[in-house]
């Protein structure tokens, strides 16, 4: 991701995985817990987010409120 660019829900995720088992913290995406087509993301101990529609991309400050919800660093996702 970079901040000219959006990322899709989709890879979101699947960076979010990779970062998660990099630091060794539990992963659960639970895509009926939300509304409509949202889902949960659930990291660590009390990483907890909301993932909108997987194939729509995520505006950048809401991907940044959704890493910091996450308690992960910007950095890991490619974002300065």
């Amino acid at each position: 991701m970079y901040d000219n660019e959006l990322m899709k829900g989709s890879e979101f995720l699947r960076k979010a995985r990779k970062v998660a088992r990099a630091k060794k913290l539990s992963y659960n995406w639970v895509p009926k817990h939300g509304r409509g087509s949202h889902g949960t993301l659930y990291i660590g101990a009390d990483g907890i987010a909301t993932v909108q529609y997987l194939p729509r991309e995520i505006p950048t400050g809401t991907l940044r409120a959704m890493i910091e919800e996450l308690k992960l660093d910007p950095k890991d996702f490619g974002i300065q």
